[in-house]
């Protein structure tokens, strides 16, 4: 796995950083006893990149991400049906990115302007919506979003200073950083409000947090308060997913719940993980991988206190699952495209 530092650097933003028309290949997979899911690759926008990337998913298996243009630039995606729509960018905007969708069909991300910056947007009704930024400030972009229609993300203050944010109403609000921090970011909120990410502390470490209230706390990491942690997504009963160091100094996706952060392990013999998604039953979802060169974690489903490999496309070499909704269909991508594994019916 990358280091631990470029690892907590990347989250999120890495597997879907800013950077229609078929289903490829169906496989059949058992990841656990008494279950039976179905792998699918999700394809990609038509053009000779062929490439894709999931980020989020609904109760509709709607799936959203981004993929490349015939032309070479990265545009938001919907994967839905067989069929990749691309959501486009801001007029005169080159790249865009989806991160999340609710079950209303609403898709938050980023997209550049004709001015060149990044700013936070909203999609629904085939419009895309600009979210602003901060006072000030002229950088967005939006990572979450709730079934009341709460965006969350980050946006540059008036200092330059990035920060976790929530759009809401047409107001963006600075949600702050821990103390001492100069930086933070939003990537998860729930229906209840409360939201989640990373903020830089004192020391200069990246710490997760859980934000409700008006209050940002820090959740610590899995070596006390030492080392660096990002919290990634959070369920409607207030439990946290994420990735943290840890002593040995690996990085291990971690389960937060009722004050106490629990290592998650990792898959037999291997060395890191991460935790990218968690639906209300507690099923976590991410990747696990041996820390070798080159990089190829396989996506793992965390349930009952086991993670289980959930394999890869026929023939390929990485996985890695980054969304699960209540049905327990998980969105996930393989070396080159999107990819979701559904429950066999």
């Amino acid at each position: 796995m990358q280091s631990a530092c470029k690892m907590i650097s990347n989250v999120r933003y890495a597997r879907g950083a800013l950077i229609v028309f078929t289903l490829i290949a169906v496989a059949a997979f058992q990841p656990a006893a008494g279950q039976s899911l179905t792998i699918k690759d999700l394809g990609a926008l038509p053009g000779q990149y062929n490439y894709s990337n999931a980020l989020g998913i609904n109760e509709r298996d709607q799936v959203v991400g981004y993929s490349i243009t015939a032309g070479g630039n990265t545009h938001a995606c919907l994967f839905e049906n067989g069929v990749v729509t691309d959501l486009g960018t801001f007029p005169g905007g080159s790249y865009s990115s989806a991160s999340a969708i609710n079950d209303r069909g609403q898709v938050v991300g980023s997209s550049s302007t004709a001015r060149g910056s990044s700013h936070a947007f909203l999609f629904e009704h085939g419009v895309m919506t600009d979210l602003g930024t901060l006072p000030g400030g002229d950088v967005s972009g939006a990572n979450g979003i709730n079934e009341r229609g709460q965006v969350v993300g980050l946006a540059s203050n008036l200092r330059g200073y990035i920060h976790a944010a929530l759009f809401e109403n047409g107001v963006v609000t600075d949600l702050g950083t821990l103390p001492g921090g100069s930086d933070s970011g939003a990537l998860g909120i729930n229906d209840r409000g409360q939201i989640v990410g990373y903020s830089s502390i004192a020391g200069g470490y990246a710490h997760a947090f859980l934000y409700e209230h008006g209050v940002m706390t820090d959740l610590g990491t899995l070596q006390g308060n030492n080392g660096i942690s990002h919290a990634q997504a959070i369920n409607n009963r207030g439990q946290v997913v994420g990735i943290s160091s840890t002593a040995s100094g690996d990085v291990h996706g971690f389960l937060y719940e009722k004050g106490v952060m629990t290592d998650l392990g990792t898959l037999p013999g291997l060395n890191d993980s991460n935790a990218f998604g968690i639906n209300n039953r507690g099923q976590v979802v991410g990747e696990s991988d041996a820390g070798t060169n080159p990089y190829l974690p396989h996506a793992f489903l965390f349930e009952h206190g086991a993670m289980t490999d959930l394999g890869t496309l026929p023939g390929d070499n990485f996985s890695e699952g980054v969304g699960i909704n209540e049905r327990g269909d998980i969105a996930g991508n393989s070396t080159l495209h999107a990819i979701l594994w559904t429950r066999k019916k």
